[in-house]
């Protein structure tokens, strides 16, 4: 059987002993790690709260995929705990702002954007988070939720979903250090950041699924994104569970 695209990836992507050849890094050249939109209208997000809430053994037991949603709204607290969780910073060392998922290198690839589809206080839209700023920045105003569901294999949950993170990655943030192996990495990081909203759903008393079903072309168009340098990589569903 022929080797696939997969298979060839995970080969010439391993670390072997001795034919690990060192490289010197440019840092004149590392690729800035916030991207933003100056000129997008911007929605201030309340601060994170980092107390209270059901211990992590607990949330942890709780977590289920959850893909039928009740005809109800979230709160924009809601939201801004979500995007803590996701990447929240939690500290800065050393010239790194550091978040609460991890990421190879610190050098975090992953870009978050969102599909607001029924959130109190925050027009429907598609939105970019600025994670240094704490704010949404709308990228385009409107309801958008039969064409991100399209995008993602017409999956019914992502249009009754209250919100939809979309994940992209920026992929010369990793790749200026680490290759092509900067590819495992980027995925990995994704899931971490995942895990984190689907933990924190739970704790806020939501629910939430993974997608990595979607359509790359039809997503990355509709966040005006180019598929090469920065492409949609994954996806969660967020809303109040139908009890």
């Amino acid at each position: 059987m022929s080797k696939g695209i997969g298979d060839r990836f995970q080969e010439e992507t391993k670390y072997t002993r001795g034919k690990m050849s060192g490289r010197a890094l440019d840092w004149s050249r590392m690729p800035e790690p916030f991207k933003t939109y100056p000129a997008a209208p911007r929605i201030a997000l309340p601060p994170a709260t980092m107390e209270g809430g059901p211990g992590l053994w607990e949330i942890l037991r709780r977590r289920r995929s959850v893909r039928d949603f009740a005809r109800q709204w979230i709160s924009r607290s809601d939201l801004s705990q979500l995007l803590w969780a996701a990447q929240g910073v939690t500290a800065e060392m050393e010239g790194y702002a550091l978040r609460t998922a991890p990421s190879a290198g610190a050098l975090y690839p992953v870009e978050t954007y969102l599909s607001v589809q029924a959130v109190e206080e925050v027009p429907q839209g598609l939105y970019h988070y600025d994670v240094r700023g704490r704010a949404l920045e709308q990228i385009q105003a409107g309801d958008f939720r039969i064409a991100v569901a399209q995008a993602a294999l017409e999956q019914d949950m992502v249009y009754y979903a209250h919100l939809v993170f979309i994940w992209t990655a920026i992929f010369q943030r990793s790749k200026w250090k680490y290759d092509q192996r900067a590819f495992r990495y980027v995925y990995l990081d994704a899931g971490h950041i995942a895990q984190n909203v689907a933990l924190a759903a739970v704790a806020l008393g939501l629910g939430s699924c993974q997608i990595a079903a979607l359509y790359d072309d039809e997503m990355n168009a509709l966040l005006g994104v180019d598929g090469r340098t920065e492409s949609t990589i994954y996806m969660t569903v967020v809303g109040k569970a139908i009890e």
